[in-house]
């Protein structure tokens, strides 16, 4: 058996150079995602670096073989669609072959009987589409703009051979590290720490300097007018941008392992009813948990989700249930009748039985978050350490940035700032609401 070089060589010969509807020599990275032999690999970073063409090439690397099947994914049909786009593309490379174009199910069809179709899914049951069908490929293009990871993960089970094929079977896709599913696609393949990474799993760093088949000097100018966190995404690949704000520091945060016995716990929800959707990210719905016991608030715990109204009230109900009726909830109260509604139908319905009030917030952001960042500064706030932790702190750290969420520093400052008004400590670690025994 040769060496795994060479093995990757002849891959890369049989498949990609002698293959009549690749036109194009592959980079030297885009060769490394080509001959990566791990059944699930993301070719990610910055833009501008061929991950296009590269998905392109692997979905086209093995139809020579009969009934080959492949498909390309994006979140609509109209991306694919689009001036150099995946199907522009493709009829580019494959127009003056003798794969066949059909138009109706945007597939080709190659004289081994392989396929190469182009599909989407928009919406949240457009993963259904797929259910009756069996590929050897399947490719993500822009996965993190996919919201859901439940899409992606799906379609492995549309992944399959028959016995004694030579096939691989592959999952592939691209990125950039910007996104609405940039969260759950970070977690996933872990592009910072490869010790952290799941073994079936690799990850591919792309630049635009590995792709010289690009203006660079051209599309460098073109990058210089977006905000400095998109330009370190898109330029330089770095998926977790933290840049400091004037609120909170890397250093005033401390952690432990769990919150002490005693003190009083409030639960402040920050409410957003908005379901994420292709090309937008809006405001998450937090929940955040937090104990005030001799002078430290202890952040116990961050719920979030995006989610419609229905959904947002199960999850604001199921917490409560796992918090317990001695936790104080409360929730920011939207300006007007409508705000009013929301919170009197909590009141009757999904929180009765529970200490529960709505708040009408007074002051910008900024100024509510000062009692919980004066906190910070003094020592006095201690993180429980959990799976959220990451996110929240690069939330904090940031803000306040327009370009960057700020609903859990909402949610956390409405926390800190009512135990802060309402409960006083009375010594021996007892506290109590004031007007009401704890």
């Amino acid at each position: 058996m040769g060496s795994p070089n060479r093995t990757k060589a002849r891959i890369l010969k049989a498949t990609v150079f002698d293959n009549p509807y690749i036109p194009h020599k592959p980079t030297l990275k885009q060769a490394e995602f080509l001959t990566n032999p791990k059944p699930e690999v993301l070719f990610g970073g910055a833009a501008g670096g061929g991950k296009s063409d590269g998905l392109l090439m692997a979905g086209l690397q093995w139809v020579a073989f009969t009934k080959y099947a492949a498909i390309i994914l994006r979140t609509s049909y109209q991306d694919l669609t689009l001036p150099d786009g995946l199907i522009p593309r493709s009829h580019e490379w494959l127009g003056d072959t003798d794969a066949k174009w059909n138009e109706q199910t945007h597939t080709w069809r190659f004289p081994s009987k392989a396929t190469l179709t182009f599909g989407y899914l928009e919406n949240a049951n457009d993963v259904f589409r797929y259910k009756s069908s069996a590929y050897q490929f399947i490719g993500w293009e822009e996965l993190t703009e996919f919201p859901r990871e439940y899409d992606y993960t799906y379609l492995f089970s549309r992944k399959r051979k028959l016995k004694g094929s030579k096939v691989p079977t592959l999952v592939r896709a691209t990125t950039n590290p910007d996104g609405i599913g940039a969260e759950w696609v970070y977690n996933r393949f872990q592009p910072d720490d490869a010790t952290k990474r799941d073994s079936s799993r690799d990850f591919i760093s792309s630049l635009l300097d590995d792709n010289p088949h690009i203006d660079q000097a051209d599309y460098e100018r073109s990058l210089a007018n977006l905000d400095p966190v998109t330009q370190l995404q898109l330029r330089r690949g770095v998926w977790k941008v933290t840049k400091e704000g004037n609120k909170f520091k890397r250093d005033w945060f401390s952690f432990v392992d769990r919150s002490p016995d005693g003190g009083k716990a409030v639960r402040y929800w920050d409410l957003a009813a908005t379901e994420p959707k292709k090309g937008k990210n809006p405001d998450w719905t937090v929940g955040a948990r937090v104990k005030l016991l001799d002078g430290i608030y202890y952040i116990e715990n961050i719920e979030r989700l995006q989610g419609n109204p229905g959904e947002v009230e199960k999850k604001i109900i199921e917490t409560a249930e796992m918090d317990g009726v001695e936790v104080l909830i409360y929730m920011e109260q939207e300006p007007g009748a409508s705000g009013k509604i929301v919170i009197d139908s909590f009141a009757r319905h999904g929180l009765a039985g529970y200490a529960f009030e709505g708040v009408k917030p007074t002051g910008n952001k900024e100024v509510r978050a000062n009692v919980f960042s004066a906190a910070c500064y003094n020592k006095n706030v201690k993180i429980v350490r959990a799976n959220w932790n990451s996110d929240f702190i690069n939330e904090c750290l940031p803000f306040p940035n327009p370009n960057v969420h700020d609903d859990q520093v909402d949610a956390t400052s409405g926390a800190i700032a009512k135990l802060h008004d309402n409960i006083v400590d009375v010594g021996w670690g007892v506290s109590r609401l004031k007007g009401k025994r704890s």
